[in-house]
C-alpha cells in the first residue's frame, strides 16, 4: 500500500519542520513549502529520507494567493512525478509570522500582512487545492492560544487565528459530504524562532509562560508535532470540527 501524503505549509523550521519530521516517522510523505528559507527545507527533506520517507520542498508565500494556481501546478506535477498519484491525503496550514504590536498602535500594513499570511491565505490555498485532496483525507489548521486568552500585543494576530476557527466549522461542514475531517489545532507558547524566538530566548517571558502553565514549563515544538501526527492517524478520524488547545494548560 503506499504512504498518504501530507502538505505542511511553513515546513522549512519552526513548528511545521517540527510536524513534517513526526509524520514521517508515523510513514507518511512530505510536501513541505517553505517562503525563503530553501537551505531548511532540504535538510527537512533529508531528514525525512534518512527515515525512509518521501519529501518534496516547494517554495510558496502564503500572503500571495495569486501565486496559488501556479503552486497548485507544481503540486500536480510533484505528486505525478514522485509518487505516481494525482492527489494527496492531509493538509496542514501552517505558515505563519509572529507580530507584537498594541492594538493602538497597530498599523494597517502589518494587519493586513496578517490578514493575508494568517486568514486569507489558508482559505484561498484549501480551497485551490482542493480538487486534490483524496475523499476521506483531512484538513488541520494551525491557530493559538491566543484566541482563548487575551495577552496585550497580539490583537490583530489573534483576530485572524479566530476567523480561522470559525472557517474551520464550515470547512468540517462543507466537505464531511466528501469525507473530509477539518480541525484546528491551537498551541500555546512554544519555544522556537516564530516571533523573533521571544519565548525562547527572552528568560523573563520563558518564566512568565512557565508559571502560567500546569505542566510547569514553556511548550517546545515536540509538543505539537505529536499532536499533529496523532489528530491525522486513524484513530482520530472521527474528531472533526473541533478545536485542539496544545498549551500544557495555560491560563486555566
Amino acid at each position: 500500500m503506499s504512504n498518504k501524503i501530507a502538505i505542511v505549509t511553513g515546513g522549512s523550521r519552526g513548528l511545521g519542520r517540527n510536524m513534517a519530521l513526526h509524520l514521517a516517522k508515523k510513514g507518511i510523505d512530505v510536501i513541505l513549502t517553505y517562503n525563503s528559507k530553501l537551505a531548511e527545507a532540504n535538510e527537512v527533506v533529508t531528514q525525512i529520507e534518512q527515515v525512509g520517507g518521501k519529501a518534496v520542498a516547494l517554495q510558496l508565500n502564503v500572503a500571495d494567493s495569486k501565486s496559488f494556481a501556479a503552486f497548485t501546478e507544481q503540486v500536480k506535477a510533484v505528486l505525478s512525478k514522485t509518487w505516481n498519484a494525482e492527489r494527496f491525503d492531509f493538509l496542514v496550514n501552517n505558515a505563519g509570522i509572529g507580530m507584537h504590536a498594541s492594538f493602538s498602535e497597530t498599523t494597517e500594513e502589518q494587519f493586513d500582512q496578517l490578514l493575508n499570511i494568517h486568514l486569507k491565505g489558508p482559505f484561498f490555498l484549501s480551497q485551490k487545492l482542493l480538487a486534490m485532496i483524496n475523499d476521506g483525507g483531512r484538513i488541520i489548521n494551525v491557530s493559538s492560544g491566543l484566541t482563548r486568552f487575551a495577552l496585550p500585543g497580539y490583537a490583530a494576530y489573534a483576530l485572524m487565528k479566530g476567523g480561522i476557527e470559525t472557517l474551520t466549522k464550515y470547512m468540517a461542514k462543507e466537505l464531511g459530504s466528501r469525507g473530509i475531517a477539518v480541525n484546528v489545532v491551537a498551541p500555546g507558547a512554544i519555544e522556537t524562532d516564530f516571533g523573533g524566538g521571544a519565548v525562547r530566548d527572552n528568560a523573563q517571558l520563558n518564566q512568565f509562560v512557565a508559571a502560567q502553565t500546569a505542566l510547569g514549563r514553556a511548550g517546545l515544538p515536540d509538543d505539537i508535532g505529536g499532536v499533529i501526527a496523532s489528530l491525522l492517524s486513524e484513530d482520530n478520524r472521527w474528531v472533526n470540527g473541533q478545536r485542539i488547545e496544545a498549551s500544557g494548560g495555560m491560563f486555566l
